[in-house]
């Protein structure tokens, strides 16, 4: 038994050294990205073209797992939370650098949370109010909170609780910490596995291994084991996998649904659908004026509920992700913890929309104005559907379509009347999308207008309740006033589609979206 089991280690060490050195360093990975980042400070965002960049410049305290369920230990090799559920401690790591050599001190991360955790410090810093103070000594940085918070674990591995050197920041231009974060984000420097090297806006960005990253790969050596990752910006999807399949590009995102099966026959690419926890939707701006001063029909509630249920969701699932999706019931995904499972969402009921829009002073029918990204196949087909969908019911959908940069603005702006649009959680907790789409003190529930006083108090509950059953209670309401309010349209929820080239090895995007290029590593 001893000398089998011997054998057997034996076996394994053999395998993993094999592992080990077949790992090859060095190189660019170039990878097509429809967009462009537009402001890469991690407490001042809220977009994912920007945090799925920040993802690979900054380290947080800790980290998601794989499966986009837990975190992990990260900047923090440990953390241990009180008995009564008000202080957590958490002790660093030895060593630890910045990207430009510069230590990594206990002081950064107190400085850092502080800024974070301002009300004022962009959409998220909710997540992480509940911290009273921080303190810090030596290694260890204590937190003192106002409450018990059972959210603060995943709110420390999020974008926004990025550790940022202290000085650096403070010393860029600028009067105030919006202008300082402005200079500061053109020539980042945290403590993530890369550092931006240059950056032509709207054309390419390029990453540059931090030689200063505190994890190891499978040779023991500190990762990334890439030398660099270029970004070539490429709106167009047939562009992108055009030069995808010429070998210009290694791995291209946001590959059409409807692309999918003929890439998975490529003998050269590797097509993955990676789980997700991404809900498509469309946007409606609630408010009884649009910015031009133009009555709007969408604030009438049984419009947009006739909306919804003219829109028939197994319909797009087909046209639009060919069958990979899955029909949306809550503003929440079904993998979101305490999504609620009666929610039944808006079925396909033509009669009933019809009947709604006749209660309303739009029974003869209105224009509506969608904004889409240019180049999306997936906008296109889906918006080109529901026009057909909504004509049964009287209602004109006029498609506007714009680059992304554009539809950013106009979105933060409340321009727009719809939108397109799709979510992933940065935490598998479900403060964070409530906390987005329900509340109207942050971003003005994703500038839809939806305001509910009731969601804004069991949400604050919500913030403070340890006991899971009480919580999920109070989720359970929340979901169903959203979802009677319809300030969106409820669509589908998807994979993320990404396609990467054969020499690709341990390239991943975890269900919380994150680009993970760290462990990533081309053959020869």
């Amino acid at each position: 038994m001893n000398r089998l089991s011997r054998a057997t280690l034996a076996l394994v060490a053999s395998l993993s050294v094999s592992q080990s050195l077949a790992v090859t360093r060095g190189g660019e990975l170039t990878y097509g990205r429809y967009a462009d980042s537009l402001f890469l400070d991690p407490v001042l965002n809220d977009a994912n073209l920007d945090i799925w960049i920040l993802t690979n410049l900054y380290d947080t305290l800790l980290q998601p797992t794989a499966d986009g369920k837990g975190v992990q230990p990260g900047l923090a090799s440990r953390y241990v939370v009180s008995g009564d559920g008000r202080t957590m401690t958490l002790t660093l790591r030895s060593g630890l650098k910045f990207a430009n050599g510069s230590a990594l001190t206990a002081q950064d991360v107190k400085w850092s949370l502080d800024r974070a955790r301002q009300p004022d410090a962009g959409a998220w810093s909710a997540s992480l109010a509940s911290i009273s103070s921080v303190t810090v000594s030596g290694s260890t940085v204590t937190l003192k909170l106002k409450n018990p918070d059972p959210t603060l674990p995943a709110a420390l591995a999020t974008f926004n609780a990025a550790i940022m050197p202290q000085k650096l920041f403070l010393a860029a231009p600028g009067k105030n910490d919006a202008e300082k974060a402005k200079a500061f984000s053109e020539k980042p420097i945290g403590s993530g596995p890369f550092i931006l090297s240059e950056w032509k806006r709207g054309s390419y960005m390029i990453l540059k291994r931090n030689p200063y990253y505190w994890k190891k790969g499978e040779d023991g050596k500190a990762l990334p084991y890439l030398d660099s990752v270029r970004f070539e910006i490429i709106p167009d999807d047939n562009t992108r996998i055009l030069k995808l399949q010429a070998g210009e590009l290694q791995g291209a995102e946001f590959i059409p649904l409807s692309r999918v099966a003929e890439l998975k026959r490529s003998p050269n690419l590797d097509m993955t659908l990676f789980p997700s926890t991404k809900v498509n939707s469309i946007l409606m701006n609630n408010r009884p004026k649009l910015n031009s001063g133009a009555d709007n029909p969408l604030s009438d509630v049984r419009v947009r509920q006739a909306l919804n249920y003219a829109t028939n969701k197994d319909a797009l699932i087909q046209v639009v992700t060919y069958g990979t999706g899955k029909v949306m019931k809550s503003f929440m995904s079904s993998t979101t913890p305490l999504f609620d499972t009666s929610q039944k969402g808006y079925p396909y009921d033509l009669a009933r929309a019809r009947a709604l829009l006749a209660a309303s002073k739009y029974k003869g029918g209105f224009e509506v104005s969608v904004l889409a990204t240019s180049g999306s196949a997936d906008d296109l087909a889906l918006l080109t559907a529901m026009q057909q969908m909504w004509s049964a019911i009287g209602v004109k959908l006029r498609i506007e379509q714009v680059d992304a940069a554009t539809k950013t603005a106009r979105y933060r702006a409340n321009d727009f009347q719809m939108r397109t649009a799709a979510w992933t959680n940065d935490i598998n907790d479900p403060s964070q999308i409530t906390s987005y789409y329900a509340l109207f003190s942050n971003i003005e529930s994703v500038h839809t207008g939806f305001k509910s006083a009731e969601i804004d108090k069991l949400f604050a509950q919500s913030q403070q309740e340890l006991s899971r059953v009480t919580r999920a209670s109070q989720y359970r309401r929340i979901q169903s006033i959203y979802l009677n309010a319809a300030p969106i349209i409820y669509l589908y929820e998807t994979p993320y589609p990404v396609a990467l080239s054969k020499k690709v090895n341990g390239f991943v995007q975890i269900p919380l979206g994150n680009n993970i290029f760290s462990a990533a590593w081309m053959d020869k």
